[in-house]
């Protein structure tokens, strides 16, 4: 019998088997006003709460059959393996930006005197406040000039969007390389994850992209159509070169996917991520932004003659006609976000209203507070898990945002 690979991402709605989030923890609780902009928050979550979304968000999917699994606990679990728990903090501690050796030394000291592996990644997560540890004093200039920052190393309260930091595309990974410092730590762990946990280390699998590529990338901009269509927003956080480079690896590999779609979008907060004003959640029915339907710009990169060539093509068509052209549909229904009306719209936008997560074909999960657009795709057919939303929302990101599949059934 063939071994069944680790990673299998052909689809957006093929029935999801395993899925990698995030509980969020202590870090959200290390936010305030003054770092919120630094940290990327427009407001402040209650954890408690938040939790208990979190955990009936866990829920939906274990009641569905589908493995959960978490991000903490694979890191720790790759730490039972010394040498490859001290090369994880000494990469830690050179991105965290600590300003003299000794103070390294210090934090080093700090974080392998916790008791468990999990306590160590937890406060990795959290964030090291300079109150905790008492030998690191204010001996420097720059330590001086910024005593009043909290803080020796940053908290990563947005880690609870597990979609970001890398990408399960075909049987691969794409380890990202994140737009800001801030986000860009979290995407050590994915990385120590897929190269050395023993569910990955000995796979054949390949990297689509690599965290130390000069350019950047993100996950939310991710999203695979079918077994042969990739769609990449060109976006705030996604830049072209990042697409070219992993079409590139994509296509050397021959996993069976014929072209990559670049979606060019505003470049602005409300349009963060492609995935934010664009999902699917069935076949041929998609949640929308209105302002997405077009008319777009799109480049369509295919495999040249050489593994060095791309044949590029610029498209301007509604986004409708591209759907149809590049999935062989005849027709497509797009659900809008907040049925388009001005207020609605622009209301469950910002709380994530297009931004659903497909467990299965025509199966979703949404958040509560997005009623108007939850009718719509009711009205349209599709199955609703409903998850409460109050506190994750805050973070401006929704269902798929908060999971990354690992592996889903091909359709």
């Amino acid at each position: 019998m063939a071994k069944k690979q680790a990673l299998q991402v052909y689809s957006e709605i093929g029935r999801l088997k395993k899925v990698l989030l995030h509980r969020p923890g202590k870090e959200i609780e290390n936010l305030t006003p003054d770092l919120m902009d630094r940290l990327l928050f427009d407001d402040i979550p209650y954890l408690k709460i938040a939790r208990e979304e979190h955990d009936a968000f866990a829920n939906i999917f274990k009641s569905n059959g589908i493995e959960v699994v978490y991000l903490e606990d694979l890191v720790a679990e790759v730490l039972t393996d010394k040498e490859v728990k001290e090369k994880l903090i000494d990469e830690f501690i050179i991105e965290a930006n600590i300003k003299s050796r000794r103070k390294e030394e210090l934090v080093k000291e700090f974080l392998l005197g916790f008791s468990s592996n999990k306590e160590m990644i937890d406060k990795m997560i959290e964030g090291i406040g300079k109150d905790e540890i008492k030998e690191y004093l204010k001996t420097s200039l720059s330590e001086m000039v910024g005593s009043e920052y909290p803080f020796i190393v940053d908290p990563m309260p947005n880690l609870y969007f597990t979609r970001d930091p890398f990408a399960t595309i075909g049987s691969g990974v794409s380890l990202n390389h994140m737009k800001t410092i801030t986000r860009n730590r979290e995407t050590l762990f994915s990385k120590y994850i897929f190269k050395y946990h023993p569910i990955f280390k000995n796979e054949d699998i390949p990297f689509w992209y690599e965290r130390e590529e000069a350019t950047s990338i993100e996950g939310g901009d991710q999203l695979v159509l079918s077994d042969k269509v990739i769609a990449i927003g060109v976006s705030e956080r996604t830049e072209a070169a990042s697409i070219e480079k992993l079409a590139k690896r994509i296509f050397m590999r021959n996993e069976g996917f014929e072209v990559v779609l670049a979606f060019d979008i505003p470049k602005k907060r409300a349009f963060m991520h492609l995935d934010t004003v664009f999902t699917m959640v069935d076949y041929d029915k998609f949640t929308i932004h209105s302002e997405i339907e077009g008319p777009l710009t799109v480049y369509s990169l295919r495999k040249g003659k050489n593994p060095e060539e791309l044949v590029i093509e610029k498209e301007t068509m509604e986004l409708s006609e591209i759907l149809k052209k590049y999935l062989g549909l005849n027709r497509v229904t797009l659900i809008r976000c907040g049925a388009g009306h001005m207020i609605d719209a622009a209301r469950e936008q910002w709380s994530d209203g297009s931004n659903t997560l497909a467990i299965a074909p025509g199966e979703v999960i949404v958040y509560s507070r997005n009623y108007v657009t939850n009718r719509l795709l009711q009205e349209q057919g599709i199955k609703l898990h409903i998850m409460p939303s109050s506190e994750l929302s805050r973070g401006r990101g929704g269902p798929r945002c908060m999971s990354m599949p690992l592996f889903r059934e091909r359709i």
